[in-house]
């Protein structure tokens, strides 16, 4: 198997971006996306997290992106400015190789330097199995399910929290 290369992600990596995430909107309850958004889309979300000093990132193997992952605002409001919320995904016929793992750890080395103290994995359906485990593998812990909170595929779907201290957490003044 060929090297896994990280790296932070530019516009050329969109269309790739955007057909892994196509499977997980039309296929999946990772996300409560109902409609897979267009590549023009998507490169706006790109540009505007990078543009608010978010990582985001995406695996290659091979010169082909075969994962993407980033953070962004947990809220808006100012006093949640140390609080982000991930996104990882990786592309259908690549999962449970570890490239879900590599990009949570980039991410959350990335948030680290830029300062962040907690970052929450927001997880749609309580089914992710995979999902929960690659968190709780990456040091996060659960805080709570927000019950049939979802409806996608003709039922109501659970939201999963965890939450994952960064750098010195809370054991600092900010």
């Amino acid at each position: 198997m060929s090297k896994l290369v990280i790296r932070p992600a530019t516009a050329a990596d969109i269309p790739a971006i955007t057909a892994i995430y196509e499977p997980a909107v039309l296929y999946g309850t990772a996300t409560f996306e109902l409609d897979p958004p267009s590549e023009a889309e998507m490169l706006r979300r790109l540009r505007d997290i990078v543009a608010a000093g978010f990582p985001y990132l995406v695996s290659e193997r091979a010169d082909q992106v075969v994962g993407y992952a980033y953070v962004n605002h947990y809220r808006t409001r100012p006093a949640y400015r140390f609080v982000v919320e991930n996104s990882v995904y990786v592309t259908p016929n690549a999962q449970g190789e570890g490239i879900g793992r590599a990009l949570l750890d980039a991410l959350i080395l990335a948030s680290e330097e830029r300062g962040f103290r907690q970052m929450i994995a927001v997880i749609g359906d309580s089914r992710q199995f995979g999902s929960i485990a690659l968190h709780r593998s990456a040091g996060f812990v659960f805080a709570g399910t927000l019950h049939s909170v979802g409806f996608k595929f003709g039922r109501w779907i659970d939201s999963v929290q965890m939450q994952r201290a960064l750098g010195p957490g809370d054991t600092t003044s900010a």
